[in-house]
């Protein structure tokens, strides 16, 4: 194979590839040519023109996940839908609830709902769910299991592996154990991850810094894991400042906008966005603030704003939060620990200059003075002071806003992720596929 494109079995050349190789060929992410088996040939005559082709066996992938909602289950929505359907036939198997099944269904992808699978460790409920799919796996002989999230990733794994799939795949797009919980529960977690290592063929994460911490803590083999970066639906996503987002909230123009958008629970720490709020309208009293989401935190949240007497609207869950993020002059993460966030994704995606906490792979995505600022977690008085900044220089936050912007529109693309998972599936079973290898050209670079 010549030229800078993606090989035909990344890059979906059949005929539902979705224009997965357009895509990658647009924003510079093309492959270096370097298989052991040839392209495809070109038919010699159209295909109406021949006589119907035999059906050709395609590899059988299932993606098992804990929930297929937001996070890590809009990274297992794309990759199904960017899936090559004339190489892979692909399953989702996973928790009921949430719009993403409908999505998947309207696509053609198989679905299996595990009515009892739970996020949290219940002992009845995993048994039953782990012999559900150990017969679906049996059934259905699949040649490749991936999971996704902690749950799914154990639940799954261990039914792949009694049953002898050819090929098991983990994406890590967070960790089930962080610092703020106790040492003896995280070590437990750990080592329920170790005790999967030797089932687990490969391993994908979404941020340099989480393979880093993976391999760190001996959760991975040294060479069983690389960096995939989770894609977000930038087709849907403004690339500019939105303006007419701002009526919907009743918002005006001549205000700066300081806004977030995620789930209000312990992970986000909204208080810490709360407090922060309080201290740059102490000095800004005309910036407003917005916060994009819902959870078991709400309430709390509300309570803090009364009490530190700032202003925020709530905007509740919206469908449409990348529009939302996309009229904010700054965005806000003040999360305590984050696997790489979408929200933050799709902020960057659209041109937002971002002030951030320091955690997990978010310091990849992030580099200070570049495509944003950075805070310790926990410490909403910096990061205040970070907002501040990027409100009193608004040039350079502009610029920021740009850098993170091209970084998005490259990094963060659904046909790199398919392209990059599709060749990890490649390698392992023994098929052609691409090398793995970049240009430097394409190369896309992190930061940290």
């Amino acid at each position: 194979m010549t030229g800078n494109r993606l090989p035909r079995f990344a890059a979906g050349a059949g005929p539902q590839g979705n224009g997965r190789a357009e895509d990658a060929v647009t924003a510079r992410t093309s492959w270096a040519a370097n298989t052991a088996w040839p392209d495809p040939l070109q038919a010699v005559a159209p295909a109406s023109s021949l006589p119907p082709p035999a059906a050709a066996d395609r590899v059988k992938v299932l993606h098992v996940i804990t929930r297929f909602i937001d996070g890590s289950g809009g990274n297992t929505l794309l990759t199904v839908l960017g899936a090559d359907r004339a190489r892979f036939e692909v399953c989702v198997a996973g928790a009921p609830g949430g719009p993403l099944w409908e999505r998947a269904e309207r696509d053609g992808v198989r679905t299996v709902k595990l009515e009892r699978m739970r996020g949290a460790i219940s002992p009845l409920n995993d048994l039953i769910v782990l012999a559900q799919l150990v017969r679906l796996i049996r059934r259905e002989r699949f040649s490749v299991v991936h999971t996704h999230s902690s749950k799914a990733g154990l639940l799954g794994r261990l039914a792949a592996w009694l049953c002898r799939t050819p090929v098991i795949v983990h994406t890590i797009h967070g960790f089930a154990w962080h610092d703020f919980m106790s040492p003896r529960r995280r070590r437990f977690y750990q080592g329920l991850e170790r005790i999967m290592r030797p089932m687990t063929g490969a391993f994908l994460a979404v941020a340099p810094q989480l393979a880093l911490e993976a391999l760190e803590l001996e959760l991975v083999r040294p060479g069983t894991i690389s960096v995939v970066p989770s894609a977000i639906e930038l087709d849907s996503i403004p690339s500019r400042q939105s303006t007419e987002a701002r009526a919907s909230l009743g918002i005006p123009l001549d205000v700066a906008l300081v806004g977030t958008v995620g789930r209000l629970d312990f992970q986000k720490a909204p208080l810490d966005y709360v407090r922060m709020a309080a201290l740059v309208a102490a000095t800004h009293p005309r910036t407003r603030f917005v916060m994009v989401g819902e959870g078991n935190l709400l309430d709390d949240t509300r309570l803090e704003a009364r009490r530190l007497g700032v202003e925020i609207t709530f905007a509740g869950y919206r469908s449409d939060a990348a529009r939302i993020a996309a009229s904010f002059d700054v965005y806000v993460a003040s999360s305590l620990y984050e696997g790489l966030g979408r929200s933050l994704s799709e902020a960057l995606a659209s041109g937002r200059p971002v002030a951030a906490t320091a955690v997990n792979g978010v310091v990849d995505v992030i580099e200070a003075g570049s495509t944003g600022l950075l805070s310790p977690p926990g410490d909403p008085e910096a990061l205040a002071r970070n907002v501040t900044w990027l409100l009193d220089h608004p040039d350079e936050a502009r610029r920021m806003g740009e850098a993170g912007r091209a970084r998005a529109r490259v990094l963060f693309q659904p046909a790199l992720m398919c392209a990059l998972i599709e060749q990890t599936y490649s390698r392992l079973l023994g098929l052609p596929g691409p090398s793995g290898a970049l240009p430097s050209e394409g190369r896309p670079a992190f930061g940290a």
